[in-house]
């Protein structure tokens, strides 16, 4: 049966979108199951705001039912979309897209009707071989609906395999970054990529089982946390309970450092360790590293918190929230262009000048990526009158692109990429700058360095991309991305030639 989809809108502006990963949640055994995703996919808001969807399932002989659309989890869901998501197995995705374009027909989960009956998938992470995998698909017959890896991931899958039913030897060809959310008529499966990049965890509640991407999920809707998915695991949910599979080659993991220094939410444990304190440890070692003479320590919030709090407490510094935070931006504004100066700094993050007038500041930030926004950030503190401003970042200088779904740019676009310290220092206009080492940064974590994926900080990547081919599969996206540009501007004419 075809999965009945309720309603969605027009696509969003992509350049007034936050751009974090993507959440994933999934719930089976439970009457209640897409108002606790709805829950789920609040508390992992964070690590997407351009789309959300919920597909549900009463399990074999019913018809999978459907609702995304582009926006915040609580714009896309209200009591009504909600009371006719029917079902005992739930399967949850909010959205920040590394590939594909930010529009509707991207958003997930995504469902398909096939010779294994209805799946739904929702993915988070990036396949380095995704064109290479699309364009075998599509020589085979194979027709695409979105510009996303994430429907490569769902045709591997639908298609029949040389060892039975069994669909999971697809899942050995792809390569890169994923944690997959997999819901059949019978089964929920969660999927983890043998390096780990991205989390996933199991928890459950009232006899239901739970998957979410961080912990916080699951304590929100007071699920027990049972344990993260293993690297390279495939654990299979059904009536018959729980069992895991590894399907995959072992190899050495490569958790995503970024998730400790920046996505996943302060109060989530990841790795059996929370990571507020990893955050505040971070901010320890920064200041023994980097110790500056300063009257007040200000935050850049709210990534930044925790680490400035480490380092004001490290060298005995009082501590403020100078910058006050705009919690009710939403997805878009208008752009006034000239009429505000420094509009898009302003209208997230205002400081309180009677903070740092006449003060020596160190401002304390996750990362510097393009420099951009800390420049303006600094601006507006010597405007304010404080008399020096020092800048300390909890994690080293990033130099390199990330090819395993986060949406850092090209290196030319990476500033200590293209800069010495003592150049950013300039740029930046500030009196001094520290980066936390990456010896520091891991120290901070209790984990061992052979344990992360560092690459987005010295160039050593787990698993290589050829040059050529990422050249190659940036063409090929970037070609895919201004078709469907084109047929939605153009329905009409599309239309016709159909």
């Amino acid at each position: 049966m075809p999965p009945q989809t309720l309603t969605h809108s027009e696509p969003a502006d992509r350049t007034t979108l936050p751009q974090h990963e993507c959440g994933l949640f999934g719930v089976f055994g439970h009457p209640n199951a897409a108002v606790l995703t709805y829950y789920g996919l609040f508390a992992l808001q964070h690590r997407g705001q351009e789309s959300a969807g919920i597909v549900t399932s009463n399990g074999p002989g019913t018809s999978f039912v459907m609702h995304k659309d582009m926006g915040l989890v609580s714009q896309v869901f209200g009591q009504d979309e909600l009371g006719k998501l029917k079902g005992t197995r739930a399967l949850g995705h909010t959205r920040y897209s590394t590939t594909g374009t930010s529009t509707i027909k991207n958003a997930q989960p995504f469902v398909v009707d096939c010779v294994r009956g209805q799946m739904a998938i929702a993915h988070n992470g990036n396949l380095i071989n995704a064109d290479l995998l699309r364009d075998e698909l599509e020589r085979k017959g194979s027709i695409f609906q979105t510009t996303a890896d994430s429907e490569i991931i769902l045709h591997l899958l639908a298609q029949p395999s040389n060892n039975g039913d069994n669909p999971l030897g697809a899942l050995r060809r792809m390569k890169g970054a994923f944690s997959l959310l997999i819901m059949s008529e019978r089964e929920l499966i969660a999927v983890r990529d043998p390096f780990g990049w991205r989390p996933l965890c199991l928890g459950k509640l009232d006899g239901a089982y739970v998957l979410a991407s961080e912990t916080c999920a699951l304590d929100l809707i007071h699920a027990q946390f049972i344990r993260e998915v293993a690297p390279g695991e495939v654990l299979i949910i059904s009536e018959d309970g729980l069992r895991s599979e590894f399907p995959f080659e072992p190899q050495q993991p490569a958790f995503c450092m970024f998730e400790y220094v920046y996505f996943a939410r302060p109060d989530s444990i990841v790795g059996g360790v929370n990571v507020g304190k990893v955050r505040m440890e971070m901010g320890r070692e920064l200041a023994r590293r980097f110790p500056a003479d300063a009257d007040l320590v200000v935050p850049v919030p709210d990534s930044g918190n925790y680490a400035a709090l480490g380092f004001a407490e490290e060298l005995n510094i009082p501590f403020a929230h100078a910058f006050v935070r705009n919690h009710y931006i939403g997805r878009t504004f208008l752009q006034p262009s000239q009429l505000i100066r420094d509009f898009n700094v302003r209208v997230k993050l205002n400081l309180i000048k009677e903070m740092v007038e006449g003060k020596r500041v160190v401002v304390v930030d996750d990362s510097i990526v393009r420099g951009t926004t800390s420049r303006a950030r600094v601006s507006n503190l010597r405007e304010a009158g404080a008399k020096e401003v020092h800048m300390r970042v909890s994690c080293p200088p990033h130099r390199f692109a990330c090819h395993y779904g986060i949406d850092f740019p090209d290196p030319e676009k990476l500033i200590a990429n293209q800069m010495s310290m003592e150049k950013i220092c300039e740029y930046l206009n500030v009196d001094s700058l520290g980066y936390l080492d990456v010896e520091g940064m891991v120290r901070a974590t209790g984990r061992n360095v052979n344990e992360f994926c560092l690459a987005c900080f010295n160039g050593q990547y787990p698993l290589p991309v050829d040059p050529a081919l990422d050249k190659f599969i940036m063409e090929k996206r970037e070609n895919r991305s201004r078709a469907l540009a084109d047929q939605e501007a153009h329905p009409t004419l599309f239309a016709d030639l159909k």
